[in-house]
């Protein structure tokens, strides 16, 4: 029997985020900093953030020709060398030959339509999110049509 500490412990959709939190801190984007986790069975099985692919140089080296412009937020995205959080997490667990069907996606900001389209894809049940992106209007209609479950966090929907 243990007794009670008095520690407050996170549930586990709040732990998963920190994690994503703290995995966005790794990102070499130079605009935004966005990090995914994925989740089986309140286990950790691949995290991702953005940055420029493997290989290429950081993007606040400027590895990234449009994110070190003064091009503004939301636009010429068709030219941004930086791959997403959540398309990083999935592709690494490919990488690592891990499945990824019936989990559940946590990430900092609400996925774009491409990220959105491979999450549906890969077989994801659930995203979590802890920001809602700016112009996610067509990914979350898709997402909901495939019938992947799409919450905040903190329950602002």
């Amino acid at each position: 029997m243990s007794k009670n500490t008095g520690i407050q412990r996170p549930d586990w959709d709040n732990y998963f985020m920190r994690i994503a939190e703290v995995a966005a801190t790794r990102s070499n984007c130079s605009r935004r900093q966005v990090a995914a986790v994925i989740v089986r069975d309140n286990r950790i099985i691949s995290t991702g953030y953005n940055g420029t692919p493997r290989g290429i140089k950081n993007c606040f080296e400027g590895g990234c020709p449009r994110c070190a412009s003064d091009t503004p937020s939301g636009e010429k995205l068709g030219e941004c060398l930086c791959s997403h959080g959540e398309e990083n997490a999935i592709v690494q667990a490919a990488y690592h030959g891990i499945a990824v069907k019936d989990s559940i996606l946590y990430t900092t900001f609400s996925p774009c339509l491409l990220c959105s389209k491979m999450i549906i894809n890969a077989g994801i049940k659930e995203v979590v999110y802890l920001e809602r992106y700016s112009i996610d209007h067509t990914a979350r209609s898709l997402l909901k049509e495939a019938k992947v479950k799409l919450r905040a966090l903190h329950g602002e929907d």
